[in-house]
């Protein structure tokens, strides 16, 4: 047995241990989770390895290079983490590296949560086989909650696996147009830098800043006209998209707010739900009719659409709620990437109460 291969099943044997020491009711799953993992990171081969095989498609290797720089120029211009992460790669033979599991009830948007020794409680819960997620999904519609199931394409060990190789690129990304794969190596690098227990919004909406504001960087300096004419078409529809569900997850918001206690009045905001999700369809709907041209462009915005229940708009929430705080705490430090970093470090060890707090004053205060 090999060396990697022995620091792999110690590493196996570590995780499920403290899934064991942590009460976990179903080992079963921490299983699924290490040994997914685990053959995730064998399946990996130094991107130097790829360059250097005759067998490998050029248009591969062409993106690989692409990634490599933009993995420098985290490290140089972002202050993101110079590690083992990203310098290897990995296909997988599949179009996600994971399926996450989302739920809610059918009046409220606040996510069903798992809590883990590691991590927190958090409110998704991860499969490396699609059927094991559409069975967890199928249990948790049979409880009275909504679900929704969807292909995440990379996720982060939050740097805890350096040790072991790091988090690879995959094919289930490398093939993202430039600004969109820089997006998502900034994404993931950025929590590796920041991570606070249990609070899922915190923790991704920091990422996405990062992801937001760095990649602006990369294709204003990095990036030639054609890949900038590429990323400004597709955030403009993103944009739009967003501020759609935004507007819907507000709407939601303000219907399920009252909490009645009886029965007639529960089936009163049951149906102005069903409005206001018509309502978001048909806007949604007009907003695809006026973007135009090819709609494969739109099929991950269609299948978002045809599943949108409160599990869905609950979970794109984690991604997008603090963000204009963030950013706006960006300004304040002066955009100086190590002073942004730091004052984060100090948010993640306030309670979550202070914490939320203090980053809605800086959303309310920019540069302050």
């Amino acid at each position: 047995m090999s060396a990697a291969a022995r620091r792999l099943l110690r590493a196996a044997a570590l995780l499920v241990l403290a899934g064991s020491l942590a009460g976990c009711a179903n080992l079963g799953y921490y299983w699924q989770s290490v040994s997914g993992h685990l053959a995730l990171m064998q399946a990996a081969r130094p991107i130097d390895d790829w360059l250097a095989d005759p067998a490998a498609p050029a248009a591969l290797k062409a993106r690989l290079e692409l990634a490599q720089r933009i993995r420098a120029y985290a490290v140089a211009e972002l202050k993101l983490p110079d590690n083992a992460s990203y310098h290897r790669y990995a296909d997988l033979h599949r179009r996600a590296a994971v399926w996450n599991v989302v739920a809610a009830p059918e009046l409220s948007l606040t996510l069903h949560t798992w809590c883990f020794v590691a991590v927190g409680c958090v409110g998704y819960r991860g499969y490396y086989d699609e059927a094991e997620a559409q069975a967890l999904a199928r249990e948790l519609q049979g409880q009275g909650l909504e679900t929704s199931v969807y292909g995440v394409p990379a996720y982060s060990t939050l740097g805890w696996m350096n040790w072991l190789g790091g988090d690879p690129l995959l094919n289930t990304f490398i093939g993202y147009p430039e600004g969109e794969l820089a997006r998502l190596v900034f994404h993931e690098l950025a929590h590796q830098v920041v991570y606070a227990k249990g609070d899922t919004m915190f923790n991704e909406s920091f990422a996405t800043a990062v992801e937001r504001l760095g990649s602006q960087r990369w294709l204003a300096t990095q990036a030639g006209e054609a890949a900038r004419r590429e990323y400004a078409d597709y955030d403009a529809r993103r944009t739009q998209f967003k501020t759609l569900t935004l507007a819907t997850r507000r709407r939601l918001a303000a219907i399920y707010e009252p909490k009645p206690a009886d029965v007639q009045a529960q089936r009163s905001m049951v149906a102005m739900k069903d409005v206001a999700m018509q309502d978001f369809r048909a806007q949604y709907a007009q907003l695809r009719a006026a973007w135009g041209g090819d709609p494969a462009r739109y099929a991950g915005y269609d299948a978002w659409v045809a599943r949108a229940n409160n599990a869905a708009f609950g979970a794109q929430a984690a991604y997008d709620e603090q963000v204009p705080a963030f950013e706006a705490l960006f300004q304040r430090e002066g955009q100086d990437w190590q002073r942004f970093y730091d004052a984060v470090k100090r948010l993640a060890a306030m309670p979550k109460n202070e914490r939320d707090r203090a980053l809605k004053a800086y959303e309310e205060t920019p540069g302050a």
